[in-house]
C-alpha cells in the first residue's frame, strides 16, 4: 500500500474550466434553490390529499373528497409513506422518480388537486426542461 507525503491539491485545470469560482457557487446556489422549490411544491400538492385513518385498509381515506378518486387513492396505499418519501428526497432525480405517485394521488377532477397538478408539472418543467425541440409533448398538456 502506497502512502502520500503530502495531501493532494484539486486544482482548476484544463479538464474543469472556472472550478471553485463565483459563478460556479452561484450555479450550486440555484440548483439547489431549484430542488428545495420543487420539494415545497411536491410537500403543497400532497398537503391536499386526505391522510389513511389508522387501521384502515388501503385506499380507505378520511374527509370528505371529490371527483373521480374521492374514497380511493388512485394507485397510491398510503399518503404519508408519499409524503415521507418526498420529505427524504435529497437530490432533483429522487423527486423525478416519485412523479408518477404525486400525479396517480392527485388524480380526480376537483379543481385544487388540477390546480396542484398543473403546479407540480410547471415545477418539474422548469428543473427538467426538454432538450429536443421537436420531442413531443408531455401527456399531461391536454388534461391542462
Amino acid at each position: 500500500m502506497q502512502t502520500a507525503d503530502a495531501p493532494r491539491h484539486f486544482l482548476p485545470g484544463p479538464g474543469v474550466p472556472g472550478a471553485g469560482l463565483p459563478h460556479d457557487r452561484f450555479a450550486r446556489v440555484a440548483a439547489r434553490q431549484a430542488f428545495v422549490e420543487l420539494k415545497q411544491t411536491f410537500l403543497d400538492a400532497l398537503d391536499v390529499l386526505p391522510a389513511v385513518r389508522p387501521g384502515a385498509g388501503a385506499g380507505v381515506v378520511t374527509g370528505a373528497g371529490s371527483g373521480a378518486g374521492a374514497g380511493v387513492l388512485a394507485g397510491v396505499a398510503d399518503v404519508e409513506w408519499l409524503r415521507q418519501q418526498v420529505r427524504s428526497a435529497e437530490e432533483p432525480e429522487d423527486l423525478w422518480l416519485l412523479r408518477a405517485l404525486a400525479f396517480a394521488a392527485l388524480a380526480g377532477t376537483d379543481g385544487e388537486r388540477r390546480r396542484h397538478r398543473q403546479a407540480l408539472r410547471r415545477s418539474l418543467d422548469r428543473l427538467f426542461p426538454d432538450t429536443e425541440a421537436s420531442a413531443p409533448s408531455s401527456i399531461f398538456a391536454t388534461l391542462c
